[in-house]
């Protein structure tokens, strides 16, 4: 779902802007944002782009399939009707 380099990359940028004074507790701290930014990113509706590109097919032989059928029954209906 979530990258865990992308986290990591986005603790590390917000651990490097903290002055070289306070780098000790910025250790501590790098850890406490990563662990802060998963849970409030848990928190939304994301999906892996793998995940989406797989529904949109899903989609795709749906529509496909659907065509198909509402071809059919019209051909049916055609059919039905000539018969009357």
């Amino acid at each position: 779902m979530l990258d865990p380099k992308k986290l990591e990359e986005i603790a590390k940028h917000i651990s490097d802007a903290i002055p070289p004074g306070v780098k000790q507790v910025a250790e501590g701290a790098e850890a406490k944002v990563k662990q802060v930014l998963q849970a409030q990113l848990s928190k939304l509706d994301f999906v892996s782009r793998e995940e989406f590109d797989v529904q949109t097919q899903v989609l795709i032989r749906t529509r496909e399939k659907l065509t198909a059928m509402e071809e059919r029954l019209a051909k049916l209906e055609q059919e039905l009707s000539e018969r009357e």
